[in-house]
């Protein structure tokens, strides 16, 4: 781990992606926030697609971006709810209110694709999450813990 708590991973292929994915949303708990960060077809909603099968989550997993969230139960009584948020078309911080994603946080995780600038206020403790597709098609995921929370847990 570098001096900052960021690590960086590279991912060859989209089972790399879903794989690190399902890594991720296998430490997942209610009251976590990822922020997901990176430019369009960086991989985020491939991401979380991984994140969902870690979490248990059933069902089909896509872009929430024509309706702004959508809630995936898990398939136990056990399991934690995902709230999968995209901001990408969110023009205001009010939008962001309105959504009450800061209820949902006490009852699940909640990842925000396009989040970082407009939802690290729903709490002190969040994970960046940045994906950056290289020239080569290798994409590369840079987590930056926020909090002491996720600093301990992102160590490997």
């Amino acid at each position: 781990m570098s001096e900052t708590g960021t690590r960086t991973h590279e991912c060859l292929r989209e089972a790399d992606s879903l794989e690190f994915g399902r890594e991720l949303g296998a430490r997942l708990r209610a009251g976590d926030l990822v922020l997901l960060a990176g430019p369009l077809g960086a991989g985020k909603t491939v991401l979380v697609k991984g994140i969902a099968a870690g979490m248990g989550v059933t069902g089909p997993v896509t872009s929430p971006t024509f309706v702004i969230a959508r809630v995936h139960r898990p398939g136990g009584d056990d399991g934690t709810t995902l709230v999968h948020v995209d901001a990408y078309r969110l023009t205001a911080l009010d939008e962001l209110d309105d959504l009450d994603l800061d209820t949902d946080l006490t009852d699940a995780a909640v990842v925000v694709e396009w989040g970082e600038g407009v939802a690290e206020r729903l709490g002190d403790e969040y994970l960046v999450v940045r994906l950056h597709r290289r020239d080569d098609d290798v994409r590369e995921i840079t987590l930056e813990p926020h909090g002491t929370s996720w600093a301990e847990r992102i160590v490997s």
